[in-house]
């Protein structure tokens, strides 16, 4: 029988993760020259969908921010 365990927080990959969302930028501008051409429910549908990356890249790069600073917290860099 199989064990179930959950994932670990896995963050060592944040920076790799984090230049994968880069191309999100890209996705977003693309989409709002598109946007120009759009209706309004493909329109919102982009608005939607951006949103959704931002929240996604800022996510990210709050974590990798949490990252270093617990990382600079236990190598004395860093007080809480």
């Amino acid at each position: 029988m199989a064990r179930n365990t959950p994932n670990t927080d896995e963050q060592s990959n944040n920076v790799k993760k984090l230049d994968k969302k880069k191309n999100s930028n890209g996705k977003m501008e693309a989409s709002e020259e598109f946007m120009l051409f759009a209706g309004g429910t493909e329109r919102d549908m982009i608005r939607r969908r951006n949103a959704q990356r931002m929240e996604s890249i800022e996510g990210m790069r709050r974590a990798i921010l949490d990252e270093g600073r617990a990382r600079a917290s236990q190598n004395g860099f860093f007080d809480e």
